[in-house]
C-alpha cells in the first residue's frame, strides 16, 4: 500500500463520535475543509457507508473541478475514508482516523495520490494553477483540521 503524500494530526477536545459524525457528514464539509464547495450524495445515499458515492466540487484560485467519490471506510467514531475520481480516473485517497484521547481525540487526516507525480504535477499546474498538489494538500490538511477542531469544540 502506497505511502500518504500529505498528512497531519490534531487533539479535538469532543468526543470520536461526534469528530466522526462530522467528518462522515460530507454535505458539511464545504463549512471547514479548504478548496471544497459542495459535497452532495449520488444514488440515493443520504449518510457514510461503505460503497456510497458522493459528488464533490472543488475550487482554486477561481479555478472549479468535480469529483466523484466513493466510501472505503465508514467506521462510526473510528475511520472515514474514501477514494477519488477525476474526470473518471482515479485520483486520490483521502481518510481521517480518530483515536481516543483522555481529553477528547486525535484526528489524523491524509491522502493518498494515485497519479504518477509527473502527470499530477503537469495536470495540476495546468488546470488548477496548483504547482504541486502534495505539499498543497498538506497545507490544506493542517488548515481543515484546524477547522475541524473549532467547529467539533463548538459544539461538544
Amino acid at each position: 500500500m502506497a505511502e500518504p503524500t500529505a498528512r497531519a494530526s490534531i487533539e479535538i477536545a469532543a468526543s470520536p463520535a461526534a469528530v466522526y459524525d462530522l467528518v462522515s457528514d460530507v454535505t458539511t464539509l464545504p463549512e471547514w475543509a479548504a478548496e471544497t464547495e459542495r459535497c452532495t450524495w449520488l444514488g440515493g445515499a443520504d449518510r457514510a457507508a461503505v460503497g456510497a458515492q458522493f459528488r464533490g466540487r472543488n475550487k482554486h484560485k477561481g479555478r472549479p473541478w468535480g469529483t466523484t467519490c466513493t466510501v472505503t471506510a465508514a467506521d462510526p467514531g473510528k475511520r472515514f475514508a474514501f477514494g477519488v475520481r477525476v474526470a473518471g480516473l482515479p485520483s486520490a485517497k483521502w481518510s481521517y482516523d480518530i483515536e481516543p484521547t483522555e481529553g477528547g481525540c486525535r484526528v489524523t487526516e491524509s491522502t493518498t495520490r494515485l497519479a504518477p507525480r509527473p502527470l499530477a504535477l503537469v495536470a495540476n499546474r495546468v488546470l488548477f494553477g496548483i504547482p504541486d498538489r502534495d505539499k498543497h494538500n498538506q497545507a490544506n490538511i493542517e488548515k481543515t483540521l484546524a477547522q475541524l477542531k473549532k467547529r467539533a469544540e463548538a459544539t461538544a
